[in-house]
C-alpha cells in the first residue's frame, strides 16, 4: 500500500501483463512468511521461479499465490486488486484467502469449515444465496471477449456487473451475485484462493463447458480452462450451455 501511495513504475512481462514493485514485494513477503509457518509445504507463485511439472507432479499439497491479483486494478488505482492465497491439496483449493488491503477487507475459506469475511473491525460468516429473478452475473472489469458475450446473449434475463481481480469469487461468496462465467485465459494462481473461498460459502466451481470441477496441478500448463462460479447450485444453469444439435 506505501507503493501504491505513490508514483511508481510499471513493467510489462512476456505475456503482455503489467508487472509493479508491489507484486515482487508482496511476493517476497509472503514467500518468507509461508516458509516459516510451513517449511515443509512447497510454494507456487506468479512471481516466483517457474517450477517444472515432473517437479511439482509429486507435490500432495503446496501453497499457490498470487501476491497482487488485478495489477491492472491497481495500476488504474481504483482499489479492486487482491492478494491470493490458498493452499491445495490432491489438486484441491482447501483453504482460501483474498486480501483486498484498498477496500479493507479479507475474505477466507476452509472446505468443510466455511467462510467468513472481515471488514475493519467486523468479522461475519459468509454464504451463498438462491440464486434470485432476475440473477446476478459479476464478470471481469478488465478481461471481456466474443465468447463471453455469446454467453451472455444465452442467459435467462440478468443483471450485469462488474469487479477486477478475484473480488468476484468473493461476490458470489458473500451472496451479491450469483453466477460468474469466464471464457477468457486464466492462470491458476488466479482463481485458486477465491475459488477457496466460494465452495467453502457454498458455491460450485466447474469447467466450461464440461461442468466437472475445477482442479489443479493436473497438466503441465498452469492456464485454466474457461469456468463458472456458480452460487446456487440447485438452479438450472447448465441447461443455457446445452447448444441445440
Amino acid at each position: 500500500m506505501a507503493i501504491y501511495a505513490e508514483d511508481f513504475s510499471v513493467q510489462t512481462k512476456a505475456d503482455q501483463s503489467p508487472l509493479t514493485e508491489a507484486d515482487l514485494a508482496s511476493h517476497r513477503l509472503i514467500k518468507t512468511r509461508l516458509a516459516q509457518l510451513t517449511p515443509e509445504i512447497p510454494l507456487l507463485s506468479e512471481e516466483g521461479a517457474a517450477v517444472a511439472f515432473e517437479q511439482r507432479r509429486v507435490w500432495r499439497s503446496y501453497w499457490l499465490i498470487d501476491p497482487l491479483d488485478g495489477t491492472k486494478e491497481f495500476v488504474r488505482r481504483n482499489g479492486e486488486f487482491t492478494v491470493n492465497i490458498a493452499l491445495i491439496e490432491e489438486g484441491v483449493p482447501v483453504l482460501g484467502v483474498v486480501h483486498a488491503p484498498a477496500l479493507a477487507v479479507t475474505y477466507a475459506g476452509v472446505r468443510g469449515l466455511g467462510a467468513i469475511r472481515l471488514r475493519e473491525s467486523k468479522r461475519g460468516s459468509i454464504h451463498t444465496r438462491r440464486a434470485v429473478d432476475p440473477p446476478v452475473l459479476v464478470i471481469s472489469k478488465s478481461h471481456r471477449d466474443a465468447a463471453l458475450d455469446a454467453l451472455s446473449a444465452r442467459l435467462p434475463a440478468h443483471i450485469s456487473t462488474s469487479r477486477g481481480s478475484s473480488l468476484k469469487f468473493c461476490l458470489v461468496a458473500e451472496g451479491s451475485a450469483d453466477f460468474y462465467p469466464r471464457t477468457g485465459p486464466t492462470s491458476e494462481w488466479d482463481t485458486a484462493a477465491g475459488q477457496a473461498v466460494a465452495e467453502a460459502a457454498g458455491a460450485q466451481v466447474v469447467r466450461l463447458p464440461d461442468w466437472q470441477p475445477l482442479r489443479y496441478n493436473t497438466k503441465p500448463s498452469l492456464i485454466n480452462p474457461g469456468f463458472a462460479v456458480i452460487g446456487d447450485p440447485a438452479y438450472p444453469w447448465r441447461r443455457h450451455f446445452e447448444i441445440p444439435a
